[in-house]
């Protein structure tokens, strides 16, 4: 197959998350169905002389409605509402096929989709999520917030030096196939971190979670978080954003 490091760029607004997952699905499964027919013809055949299918790309920017999406290794009891308390508090609740626990997803979160065939850029999932936190650390670094790992959990982080303070402002899980992957990052800009408390964020009990708007004391535009994050995902990944 060629590779491909065109990335078409989708900014989906608002928008409700089954609406968004359905469409998720759609394009990574027809990405996943178009390299299994490349390979049922032959193409990684070093004999093959015909031409070479093009997987696409596309990089997903969008917020959702009040949500809570437990991944598949999540505990639904890291969930702390009962159906009732869901509908008062005008949220939804879906298990979901990412990795990861549980996690809530509101407006004022940026929530990034890469639906991308690593097989275009580098076929290693542990740097792929790399390379993700990497893009959200030097965008929190272009607004004056020092960000960080936290060894052993996946996702972005301040104070991460510190147990007692260390708090988490990007949350990450994905799914991989066939190097086709889906879901990606949950970027606090400006949410309302109260929604966070019915959780038990990504199924750690001693940690907080926060916002950039918490950090520095004023409402993010969030037009500009995507912007840089944007261009730091592209020079990271050397994709051409389109």
């Amino acid at each position: 197959m060629s590779k491909n490091k065109q990335v078409f760029f989708e900014d989906w607004g608002l928008i409700d998350y089954q609406q968004a997952w359905n469409r998720q699905e759609e394009i990574f499964a027809a990405t996943v169905k178009l390299k299994t027919e490349s390979r049922n013809r032959g193409e990684d055949d070093a004999s093959f002389t015909g031409i070479k299918t093009v997987t696409p790309n596309y990089l997903i920017f969008c917020e959702h409605q009040h949500v809570y999406t437990l991944g598949k290794s999540g505990k639904p009891e890291h969930l702390l509402l009962s159906e009732k308390q869901l509908q008062e508090k005008h949220a939804k609740f879906y298990p979901i096929n990412r990795g990861g626990d549980i996690t809530y997803h509101g407006p004022g979160q940026l929530v990034v989709y890469p639906i991308l065939d690593l097989d275009n850029f580098f076929t290693d999932i542990h740097l792929y999520l790399r390379t993700l936190e990497e893009a959200v650390i030097l965008t929190l670094a272009d607004f004056g917030i020092k960000a960080e790992r936290y060894p052993g959990y996946t996702g972005v982080w301040l104070d991460a030096a510190d147990p007692k303070k260390a708090r988490k402002i990007c949350a990450m899980g994905v799914r991989c196939s066939r190097w086709v992957t889906m879901h990606g990052l949950a970027f606090n800009i400006n949410p309302n971190l109260d929604y966070f408390k019915n959780i038990i964020p990504c199924g750690i009990e001693d940690k907080a979670v926060t916002s950039m708007q918490k950090e520095l004391g004023k409402e993010v535009n969030i037009d500009e978080v995507k912007k840089i994050l944007k261009h730091h995902i592209s020079v990271l990944f050397d994709m051409e954003v389109i």
